[in-house]
């Protein structure tokens, strides 16, 4: 069987007007991806320079395939269906190991027609290590690293406008443009730079913060030998993912323009502000799987597919992002709406098996940052208790007694919540607590919510019934009944 390279498959070779640094699947499926769509589609006329930022031998180099690989997508598309992908993505035109090419991936500075810089680094990827030398070959830190050769750049190019970049952190924190900005600055300070560089920094560049969304499945180790059969050729970084994607970035509207945007089919949105591209997310996807997983798993189904495939949880997950999420945003309603859409198409995607009691994890935090937000617009404008995010909470709290048809669950959150919770539990089957009071103590816990929960409009008494319902009819018959009303 032949080997996936251009020599065996010619595919086009495009200048390197991109530098990524991280090699991962995430990026591979997401970003390069992406980028192999705007080259093929747009004429972006756009390479890859990836940099391996990790010094490991573990996996070999992109460049022992020549920089190709081959995506597989999978999921529900638009008009409903389960589709697969198979694309060979050909944008990624070198690998460098800076660890063992320093030199190399200094030298790509000097290029003038680098314009973007993307990275994926992990969250702790973005970090200050004041032990860092300007001189090190290389850095320690992704920041330190970036700085040495965006400070190379200025020098070969005498800081000129023309030679700044915009750069594009895709790490999974908070304003990740602003903060990796912050850490380079901070290098600058420790390094003692000149200030010409630092104003090079600020007038010439742009750092862009950004929201990305994608599951990224990775290597499709159970399915590879049968996978190149079908393909007919040899491929050992193939990379799977699903269908949906969004690329939220706050950036400037010359990146519009260089990626060629304006005919682009793709899910990429650059704006001022990615803050309510960001609650959107929080509260109608990751909002719907936290409130889901509880009642979802009390009620004995396993996985979020099986989920969605139970008329009654599929409604569920409806209303909840339609009547209770969706009216506390403040994006615009058909924006929304078609989010959530999408959410409950991924939540179906039946290539996918996403375990609920994965999703569990920690989830006392979940609740706190993905539903109460939205639960507290939702009183502010009602002046109620949402009742199906109510639910959700009760769930929560019955899940926490760690037990589903005689069998134990196996919980994982912080060790105060789960001793509290055993405490509560055994209060309340010795009878020395009723579920008022255990409802009551869990909604009161200041420590954990910033907030005594048990004082928000009728949250109390709604949970309070709720969880006494599915003690004593079961959490599927409970939320049926409690569908059918919310209907009449």
């Amino acid at each position: 069987m032949k080997k996936l390279n251009r020599t065996e498959f010619p595919f086009e070779n495009y200048p390197t007007r991109i530098m990524q640094f991280g090699e991962g699947n995430f990026l591979r499926a997401f970003v390069d991806w992406q980028i192999d769509h705007l080259n093929k589609e747009n004429d972006l006329q756009a390479g890859v320079a990836v940099i391996r930022p990790i010094d490991y031998d573990t996996l070999p180099l992109l460049n022992t395939q020549d920089g190709l690989y081959t995506s597989i997508i999978r999921g529900i598309d638009e008009s409903g269906e389960a589709v697969e992908q198979i694309r060979i993505i050909d944008c990624i035109n070198e690998e460098i190991p800076v660890y063992k090419e320093f030199e190399r991936y200094m030298a790509l500075a000097e290029s003038p027609d680098i314009k973007l810089i993307f990275s994926n680094t992990t969250e702790a990827g973005i970090e200050f290590i004041d032990t860092d030398k300007l001189s090190d070959a290389p850095a320690a830190a992704f920041p330190a690293k970036l700085t040495q050769w965006l400070h190379h750049r200025y020098q070969h190019f005498a800081g000129s406008e023309e030679s700044g970049l915009i750069i594009i952190p895709c790490e999974l924190i908070d304003y990740n443009g602003d903060k990796l900005k912050e850490i380079v600055l901070q290098y600058c300070q420790l390094w003692q730079l000149e200030d010409g560089f630092v104003n090079w920094l600020e007038s010439a560049n742009h750092f862009c913060s950004t929201l990305v969304d994608r599951i990224v499945t990775g290597f499709p180790r159970d399915e590879h030998q049968a996978l190149q059969e079908r393909f007919g050729y040899l491929d050992n970084f193939m990379v799977t993912a699903e269908y949906f994607h969004l690329f939220v970035i706050q950036g400037p509207e010359a990146l519009k323009s260089f990626l060629k945007l304006d005919d682009s089919s793709l899910n990429i949105k650059v704006v001022e502000d990615i803050y309510p591209y960001k609650q959107r997310k929080v509260a109608i996807l990751n909002g719907a799987h936290t409130a889901l997983v509880p009642l979802a798993y009390l009620g004995g189904l396993n996985t979020v597919g099986e989920t969605m495939d139970d008329a009654l949880y599929a409604r569920y997950v409806e209303q909840l992002m339609f009547d209770e999420i969706i009216p506390t945003l403040d994006l615009p309603e058909d924006e929304l709406q078609g989010f959530a859409n999408d959410v409950i198409k991924r939540f179906k995607n039946p290539f996918i098996h996403h375990q609920l009691v994965s999703i569990a994890l920690n989830s006392m935090t979940k609740f706190n940052t993905r539903i109460v937000p939205q639960l507290q617009k939702y009183v502010t404008q009602s002046c109620k208790a949402p009742k199906l995010m109510a639910a959700a909470i009760a769930g929560q709290i019955l899940f926490y007694r760690g037990v589903r048809d005689g069998e134990q669950i196996p919980l994982s959150d912080g060790e105060k919540w789960l001793s509290s919770f055993a405490e509560l539990w055994q209060s309340y089957d010795a009878q020395t607590l009723s579920v008022t009071d255990l409802v009551q103590q869990v909604l009161s816990a200041e420590w954990h919510w910033q907030q005594d929960m048990s004082q928000v409009a009728d949250l109390q008494q709604q949970v309070t019934e709720l969880l006494t319902l599915f003690i004593r009819d079961g959490v599927r018959t409970t939320l049926t009944t409690l569908l059918e009303r919310d209907e009449v």
